[in-house]
């Protein structure tokens, strides 16, 4: 067989990869979880049924005493390898990085024309296959607890409306707001599937490209700092 030959089985071959890329869909699996001064946050990235998967876990939140900033320390995980081979990260988000990133958003915003368009109807094509928002609080006081309660409530209620206007709800989100009594406690737990094509995700940002105007805004890339990494 000739070399002619063979170069075109392998773009043949590269053309359905590309287009099986383009069809596939991507799962993301999110999971929240706040106790009083505790945060967890879980994230899974799944593709072809989670033959191909990533995973992001940040299990720690905490002020840096040596500067004004906060510390949050992560970890990352490809596929299935053991818990002990995940990479840790701590990343140190300082004011001035905030300040940064906030300044980023501006020069996106004045350079993008129409992105909010863009993002809509990208939106509208995310499924979110499974919600749950569970919380507990508590004042110490009975009649403080019970109005915080539902506020909650509606508050709850308000951003379940957002989500259904602007991504395609499989089941009705499952919420409860559970009040104690008798002391001061919070915590609440987020527990959200959605999914999308990758191909929606990438023409979406072809469109992003195609409305850019004004040449490239000027960002600013230190907004976090990374202070060390490190393989456990």
């Amino acid at each position: 067989m000739s070399v002619l030959k063979w170069l075109l089985i392998v773009l043949i071959i590269l053309f359905f990869f590309f287009l099986l890329i383009l069809f596939s869909k991507l799962t993301v699996r999110l999971n929240y979880f706040h106790h009083n001064n505790d945060d967890q946050l879980k994230v899974e990235f799944r593709i072809w049924f989670g033959l191909i998967k990533y995973k992001m876990d940040i299990p720690l939140i905490k002020i840096d005493d040596d500067s004004p900033s906060v510390i949050a320390k992560g970890k990352t995980q490809m596929g299935d390898k053991p818990e002990e081979d995940s990479k840790v990260q701590d990343v140190q988000i300082t004011p001035d990085g905030i300040v940064g990133k906030m300044k980023n958003i501006k020069e996106i915003i004045k350079h993008v024309v129409g992105m909010n368009v863009i993002v809509i109807k990208f939106l509208k094509k995310v499924s979110i296959k499974h919600f749950e928002w569970h919380s507990l609080l508590g004042t110490g006081d009975a009649a403080n607890t019970g109005v915080i309660t539902g506020a909650v409530w509606a508050i709850k209620g308000g951003i379940v409306g957002i989500l259904s206007q602007f991504f395609k709800l499989k089941e009705m989100p499952v919420l409860s707001v559970t009040p104690h009594f008798q002391f001061a406690v919070l915590q609440t737990r987020v527990t959200c599937i959605f999914q999308f094509r990758i191909g929606h995700a990438i023409l979406a940002g072809l469109k992003l490209i195609k409305f850019w105007r004004g040449g490239l805004p000027n960002l600013k890339m230190a907004a976090y700092s990374k202070e060390k990494t490190k393989s456990v």
